[in-house]
């Protein structure tokens, strides 16, 4: 069983409604689904594959081999203890955003990097507007949210992570990625086609994200859970790290701005009791989320109602 594969241009066809159903069945049941013919041109994605996987050779890779997991893992090992290490993940981090410093190699990086975000970036935007469809909101209205704070009109944030999960000579004794929940809107993830390792859980089960090629997978994070009143779920997910192949994973973020207000669309709260999550500032859930990450969402709800 395989998280489901929906072809997004069929959003512009006579098959208009059976498309929006699949995708709303993938918010609704999954958390997570896989794009295809989602509008980004494959030629780029090709030179995205090649300029990430260019720099973490060219930059990354020989730091990485002196990070505190592998140095945490060679201790480990020399102490011949088999404890796994909770508390570590076995990831190399680039994170692109407007504003920060970005790698300077391959010279190419930069300029690939950059298409592909206004690319992917479009995509949330059009992804955010079928939500709208489908909860039976006004157009934009998310993403209206996502860029509005309590006096002003606030730009929302948007961020790209990209990964590299090398191999690891004892898998079994660490994460790639510890079990989370995303802490903002909506997630567009560029993965890799090879090396597998993605998972989510579903009903009390781990299951594999699947690798297709140049997809995009879609997943919902907890401002769009709060904003469907729960009609959305954001989902548990983790990475399992192999001892074989180097999994490229390039994850873009569409997050309310830190000064946007995050409660249920008043459409979607029947009545006060149908209330499920409180209303708050985005910036207040995020000083809670980064202390809280890898633990249960429900305690970080409680806690940002009292802010």
């Amino acid at each position: 069983m395989g998280i489901p594969v929906i072809d997004f241009s069929k959003l512009d066809s006579n098959e208009r409604a059976e498309t929006l159903a699949q995708i709303a069945n993938g918010c609704e049941e999954w958390g997570f689904f896989q794009l295809v013919n989602h509008g980004i041109p494959v030629e780029l994605l090709e030179r995205v594959k090649k300029v990430s996987t260019d720099c973490y050779k060219l930059e990354r890779e020989h730091k990485f081999k002196d990070s505190a997991p592998v140095k945490m893992l060679n201790d480990l090992l020399e102490g011949n203890s088999n404890d796994k290490l909770e508390d570590v993940d076995w990831e190399d981090v680039v994170v692109l955003q407007d504003d920060n410093e970005w790698p300077s190699q391959p010279f190419t990086f930069k300029e690939t990097m950059s298409e592909y975000r206004r690319e992917v970036k479009k995509l949330a935007l059009k992804v955010l507007e079928v939500m709208d469809e489908n909860l039976g909101l006004s157009r934009g209205y998310l993403k209206e949210t996502f860029n509005r704070g309590k006096e002003s009109e606030h730009e929302a944030f948007f961020g790209t992570k990209v990964s590299h999960y090398p191999p690891c000579p004892r898998p079994e004794l660490l994460n790639g990625l510890r079990a989370h929940t995303d802490a903002g809107g909506v997630i567009l993830l560029f993965q890799d086609d090879k090396v597998g390792g993605l998972q989510i859980l579903k009903d009390g089960h781990w299951i594999d994200v699947q690798p297709l090629e140049n997809s995009i997978v879609i997943n919902t994070g907890d401002q769009i859970e709060v904003l469907s009143n729960g009609k959305y779920k954001s989902v548990w997910h983790r990475v399992c790290v192999g001892s074989e192949g180097n999994r490229r994973s390039i994850a873009s973020f569409y997050n309310p701005s830190l000064k946007a207000t995050v409660a249920p669309a008043p459409q979607l709260v029947a009545e006060e009791a149908s209330l499920g999550y409180p209303k708050f500032v985005f910036g207040d859930y995020m000083s809670v989320y980064v202390k809280q990450k890898y633990l249960p969402k429900e305690p970080r709800f409680e806690a940002v109602a009292t802010m």
